[in-house]
């Protein structure tokens, strides 16, 4: 078992990054019930349904000021034309997530997919929304129904502190459960290094029926750099498998490999409608989560 460090509360650097960030589906939608999303009118004239309590981030005129008075707690006023979203974290569990860079050893690809997921999971909750988990490794896929994402918060804790990367993305239709409960009206944000084929054509086949389907890329800051300056033995952490080599007389062909591979990637997606955002293990989390929230109007 993986022992990360505990999930939540998030650091208070990093909450402090998820200040104006909020997720909002990029194509729309038409669901009935409460939430914070822009397929419903806001504004004055909406019939009031319930309260919430204050989440960071939310808007100071959402605030009932005369509650707060009476209360000396911040409550939230919903109504009931906003509609909830559903998100599904696809989190990709392969033994390829394990890696570090060496200067970080201890901060791997993993941890910052779960920090993510802690990320999105406090959007989630401070917007009123559902939240649903999937996590594929060797093992086959571990799924969390999609239900109140506050209720939702410790259960996606333990499972990520459970789950350990390692082996293979598993042969066959692995993510079938998850695609027949994804709803026409949800989105899906995955959070993997990009490399599984299997993956990629689950993104496309999503996206490609009609359903908002984003992609965190996360990648060490040495496969983006190849800092290596004398031998080295590169291990594929999947299947093993060794090659030797000098890092300065490599780098130059690795390079250009590399971006023709993630320039091939990105456009296969993107052509099939998915959102790409990339992020390094050796930048703050909250920087990928700006670039997808950037893509749907949900950044300062």
């Amino acid at each position: 078992m993986s022992t990360p460090s505990p999930l939540f509360p998030l650091p208070a650097g990093v909450r402090a990054g998820l200040r104006g960030l909020s997720l909002r589906p990029r194509r729309g939608r038409g669901v009935r019930g409460l939430g914070l999303h822009a397929s419903r009118q806001q504004g004055e004239g909406l019939e009031f349904s319930q309260y919430r309590g204050y989440q960071p981030g939310d808007e100071p005129r959402r605030v009932d000021w005369k509650l707060y008075a009476r209360s000396e707690k911040l409550f939230v006023r919903q109504s009931e034309r906003e509609a909830p979203l559903t998100i599904w974290l696809l989190l990709d569990a392969s033994a390829s997530m394990a890696q570090a860079d060496r200067a970080t050893p201890t901060w791997r690809r993993w941890d910052a997919a779960c920090q993510l997921a802690a990320c999105l999971t406090e959007l989630a909750i401070a917007q009123g929304d559902h939240l649903g988990l999937a996590v594929v490794s060797a093992n086959g896929l571990q799924l969390l129904p999609a239900t109140s994402a506050l209720r939702q918060r410790d259960a996606l804790a333990l499972q990520l502190a459970r789950t350990t990367p390692q082996g293979q993305w598993p042969e066959g239709e692995v993510l079938a459960p998850l695609l027949a409960r994804i709803g026409r009206d949800d989105l899906t944000i995955a959070l993997s290094d990009g490399f599984e084929d299997a993956l990629t054509t689950a993104l496309e086949r999503l996206s490609a029926s009609g359903r908002d389907t984003w992609l965190a890329q996360l990648l060490t800051g040495e496969e983006r750099d190849f800092p290596f300056a004398a031998g080295h033995r590169f291990v594929d952490p999947e299947t093993g498998s060794e090659l030797p080599g000098h890092g300065p007389a490599l780098r130059a062909g690795y390079l250009q490999r590399f971006a023709a591979a993630q320039d091939a990637l990105h456009g296969r997606l993107r052509a099939a409608g998915v959102h790409v955002a990339v992020g390094h293990t050796d930048e703050a989390t909250t920087a990928v989560l700006g670039r997808l929230c950037a893509a749907s109007g949900g950044a300062r």
